[in-house]
């Protein structure tokens, strides 16, 4: 825990004054939070307060209305959405699959360098042993497993994650967020998550950042022992 405590003093990103409005919409009255290096933050609030764009805004895939947000020199980001459509027939292997996100080389296969960073990755997320079972054969807890490891294979500074244990069961929605945990504590990986649930942000979580129709509030984890506890901002 040493080398996380030490790398929470460096702030990896900021978000100044934030407003995104869309046409009878507007999200984010003047946010303003920013992001240790190696800390856990949940996003939490109601439907429709704008926590996935949010996500896509931190992505530069929305651009906002007014303010900015910094990220400290060039921060990689792993990024595991909520849904993703891949069915009983969907041909690659998990092995395969997160490699997709191996980009550095250009060639048809992996450098040695590549092949033991993805060695790696399926270790620490326990899928050395199915990693040639197809993605659409695998089941659930299989799958997010496989979709956090293609979002950590790359090494990424930052990790985001919107709702990912929303359709898994309560055994696997612990046993994804100790993985997440892990790489936490152990790297020093900044997380960012999106979640309904009160009792996965309560045991994992640094910080909270709760969203509000028009108003928010940013609180240590630490503070709040029950839903009853948020502030009624």
């Amino acid at each position: 825990n040493n080398k996380r405590e030490r790398l929470m003093t460096e702030t990896l990103v900021q978000v100044h004054d934030l407003t995104v409005e869309f046409p009878g919409q507007k999200l984010f009255n003047h946010l303003s939070f920013n992001i240790d290096r190696g800390e856990f933050l949940s996003v939490i609030g109601e439907n429709g307060v704008g926590k996935t764009t949010l996500i896509r805004t931190l992505l530069h895939q929305v651009k906002p209305t007014h303010g900015e947000i910094k990220f400290r020199s060039a921060v990689n980001i792993g990024y595991v959405p909520q849904f993703r459509n891949i069915d009983r027939d969907y041909p690659l292997s998990i092995r395969d699959f997160v490699a997709l996100n191996l980009q550095e080389s250009r060639l048809p296969w992996l450098s040695k360098k590549e092949r033991q960073q993805l060695d790696k990755i399926l270790q620490e997320t326990g899928l050395v042993e199915i990693q040639n079972t197809r993605m659409g054969r695998a089941s659930g807890g299989q799958k997010q497993r496989a979709y956090l490891a293609q979002a950590l294979v790359d090494q990424p500074d930052l990790l985001i994650l919107d709702e990912s244990t929303a359709s898994l069961d309560s055994v696997r929605k612990y046993e994804l967020f100790d993985l997440v945990q892990h790489f936490n504590r152990r790297h020093g990986l900044t997380v960012l998550s999106i979640t309904h649930d009160f009792d996965l942000m309560k045991k994992y979580s640094d910080k909270y950042l709760l969203l509000k129709e028009d108003r928010y509030a940013l609180g240590e984890v630490s503070d709040i022992h029950s839903e009853e506890d948020l502030p009624n901002v």
